[in-house]
Order: C-alpha cells, then structure tokens, then sequence
C-alpha cells in the first residue's frame, strides 16, 4: 500500500522540478515554522470532551455534534481547502485506505475545512469520495480544538491577486493544521494527531493502531 508520506514526496520532487527557487524556499520556511511553533499540549487532547458544534455538509445541511454521534462515533479529517495540492492528494487517500477500515469498526469518517460549504463539494465530486465533506464556519470548531494557525506576517495584498480568505470564502488567513480527530458517542477523544507540516500528515495505520488499542484496553 502507497503511503501518504511517498505522495507528498512525490508533490515535493515536481515541485522542486518547477517552482522557482524563492517560492520553493518560502514554502519550506512557511512549514518549518509551523513545526517550530507547535505546541501539542494547547490543543485537544485524547481523554478531552469536544463541546457541542454545528458543521455545515457540502449539500448544506447542519450537521451538529449531537446529531453526528446519535448515528455511532466519528472520524473528523481536517483539511485546508478544496484546492489544496496536499490535501487533494491525503483525501482521496483516506477515501481508500481509512475510511473502509473505520466504517468496519463502526465509525464515521466526515472531512471539515474552513472553506464556505457550496465551495467544498467540488473535492469530493473530483475524487469520488465515499465520505462527506462539511465547512466549519469561522474556524470555529478548529479554533476551539486549539488546531488553527495564521502566518506570522501577512503578506500585503495585490489589488485583484487570490489570497487564502478570497479562496476559502472566509475573508480571514486563519486555516486548521491538517488534524485526525476520533471521538466517542460521548463525544470522547480516542484519538488526536496535528500535523503542522502540512506535506507530514497522519498515515491511516497510525491512527488504526491507535483505536486498537483503545479497543483492547476497553
């Protein structure tokens, strides 16, 4: 089985191929701050209870925390935007490799981005995706799980140029850091992994593992 880590390699090597070297080295210093800055006791951890919610689906229904784990526990994918290189590349890979092991066990699997909800659709239908895709407006759930980040100097704005707010619909350069989250029926972390090096995302047999042995402890 490919892992994500060999795709993003992959992403990494066409990029060095054809980005100029400035954009290259911005990239790179972007995410290695990124790591620099991460704290991993400020955001959620497992044992924690997450608060009640409201996602909204692509297809714009609510999708409150409640309503989501009435139908079993549930897998929360965290992601950028639907044009994002990377995560064009992790969703469909969780679509084949995770998503069919979790729903085995009973478990849900829904990806939440910042980005408006009639813009979200658009990644699932590319991909085929055989999970929902839900906008988390405001950032508001990923800034109470403590996952979000914002450079740490905003770039000025040319009048007309396409920046992260203008992309996602939320007129803000906050995004989440690529995150798995597993919770409970009693809205309960099983699970947690922040990746703030968004080309160094969660493989799916770590977070596997993980559930059994949670499942095995029970």
């Amino acid at each position: 089985m490919t892992q994500l880590a060999t795709l993003f390699a992959e992403l990494q090597a066409e990029r060095e191929r054809s980005w100029a070297p400035a954009q290259l080295q911005a990239n790179a210093a972007q995410r290695a701050e990124l790591v620099e800055r991460h704290d991993p006791r400020q955001h959620v951890q497992v044992g924690d209870r997450v608060g009640p919610f409201l996602l909204v689906a692509s297809t714009g229904e609510p999708l409150t925390r409640d309503t989501i784990l009435a139908e079993g526990p549930v897998a929360l994918v965290f992601f950028r935007f639907a044009g994002c290189p990377a995560c064009n590349l992790a969703l469909p890979h969780y679509d084949r490799t995770l998503r069919p092991e979790l729903d085995a066990r009973g478990i849900r699997l829904i990806g939440v981005s910042p980005q408006l909800a009639e813009r979200l659709g658009e990644i699932r239908d590319r991909h085929g995706l055989g999970f929902p895709v839900a906008s988390d407006p405001d950032n508001r759930l990923g800034k109470a799980l403590g996952i979000t980040f914002e450079p740490s100097e905003q770039p000025e704005i040319a009048p007309g140029a396409s920046w992260i707010g203008a992309v996602t619909g939320t007129n803000s350069w906050t995004l989440p850091q690529p995150t798995i989250l597993v919770i409970d029926t009693d809205a309960i972390v099983r699970f947690v992994d922040v990746s703030p090096d968004w080309l160094a995302r969660t493989e799916a047999e770590t977070v596997l593992a993980a559930l059994d042995e949670v499942r095995a402890a029970a």
